[in-house]
């Protein structure tokens, strides 16, 4: 990524750190940079630019329109772009306003506490790319659903494979299969083109057994090559609402020629407390057939402890919102350690998603989480580049 080629949008009412900020920009090689002194001038040039913002450098403290009415405004227009929080306010504050920025959908690079230097910002330029998208509004608006549906028809749905690693040993124990379109003309695309247009058409089950089905095949091809890892597949909402559930994935699984015992079903706590009989009766039973059952995105919703009470899971998966950049953020730290604590003495295995950083590794690792997964590991994989990946992958030590 070359930083010359980035337009950046500086908002910071304060003339002095603004003008720190563009010096410091620009010493990084930066050409592209607009800059406002209050919100409401920042999302008007933002609004109106015929080149789209890449990044904004956002303060928090504005007339006029503050920074989390901004950004709230940033969201709710869907652009694919970055932002960077800076302020003198204090670190629970700037917590606050960071899971609120991610809640809209907004690629958060980091927050900078005053003031910003040309080295921080650097390392929070350099993670712009790694998981902007275009906004699932505009993808999904680009797509005539038609050619989604054929999509689905000729199988170009597949899993990539995002590694899951033992904090403890360095060893990859398995991975988490990711839904990505292998579109004839556009190439890869992500979840946020497609799965809008799945839903509305009633296609979200059928994807999700080709995603079992798919995950089942490269899993048994791992351990053809002797490494008998795991893999995890989302479940949907509706494939919860089936009666029928265990019977069929067990089926569809090995059908395939793998072992239940082998594939972890990752299930958000809002799914599971919609049709809670229902879903329950389901879950048992796949624990009981031998799959692992892990609550994805926990810590998100307001009944995670109820949730952990009452369904057979093997495994905790903390949302990245609690990860990414948990070495700098004491609050963070207090939520981390007592979720791992609590699952421990549930006997439950705990994965840390959102990995970013050599920081945030060191840090689970000391408070014992059991597994990694995150972009300081790997980026999510298609099937033959896992395989390469796997092969070469060298523990930090």
């Amino acid at each position: 990524m070359n930083i010359a080629d980035l337009h950046f949008l500086v908002a910071e009412d304060h003339e002095f750190q603004r003008k720190t900020l563009i010096i410091a920009l620009k010493s990084l090689g930066a050409k592209h940079i607009l800059e406002a002194a209050d919100g409401r001038v920042a999302f008007e040039l933002f609004s109106d630019l015929a080149t789209p913002v890449d990044v904004i450098i956002c303060d928090l403290e504005m007339p006029n329109m503050d920074g989390m009415e901004f950004i709230r405004h940033i969201g709710n227009a869907g652009a694919p772009v970055s932002i960077i929080l800076t302020s003198a306010m204090e670190r629970s504050v700037i917590s606050s306003v960071e899971t609120m920025t991610r809640a809209y959908g907004i690629n958060l690079l980091g927050a900078i506490e005053k003031p910003a230097t040309p080295k921080k910002l650097r390392e929070l330029i350099e993670r712009h790319g790694e998981n902007i998208q275009p906004s699932a509004q505009k993808a999904a608006a680009a797509i005539p659903p038609g050619e989604v549906i054929s999509g689905m028809e000729q199988q170009q749905f597949v899993p990539y494979f995002q590694p899951k690693v033992d904090l403890a040993t360095g060893i990859v124990v398995g991975a988490e299969a990711l839904v990505r379109w292998r579109h004839p003309q556009q190439g890869i695309l992500p979840p946020g083109a497609f799965l809008g247009i799945i839903e509305q058409n009633g296609l979200m089950d059928d994807l999700t057994w080709m995603m079992l089905e798919k995950s089942a095949l490269a899993c048994l091809a791992w351990h053809k090559l002797g490494w008998m890892l795991n893999v995890s597949v989302n479940l949907s909402l509706t494939s919860l609402e089936d009666t029928s559930l265990a019977d069929r994935i067990t089926q569809a699984v090995e059908k395939q020629g793998l072992a239940p015992k082998y594939m972890t079903l990752e299930i958000t706590e809002s799914a599971a407390m919609t049709h809670v009989a229902t879903c329950l009766e389901g879950l048992a039973r796949l624990r009981m057939k031998g799959f692992g059952l892990s609550i994805d995105d926990y810590g998100t919703g307001y009944s995670s402890m109820q949730q952990l009470g009452r369904i057979p899971f093997t495994e905790l998966k903390i949302d990245k919102s609690f990860v990414t950049d948990c070495a700098k953020n004491p609050q963070q730290r207090v939520i981390l350690e007592s979720s791992i604590d609590m699952a421990r003495k549930l006997g439950l295995k705990t994965v840390a998603e959102g990995i970013e950083t050599r920081s945030d590794w060191n840090l689970l690792k000391e408070l014992g989480c059991s597994i990694a997964q995150g972009y300081f590991i790997a980026k999510p994989l298609p099937a033959l580049q896992f395989i390469d990946w796997v092969q070469n992958w060298t523990a930090p030590e």
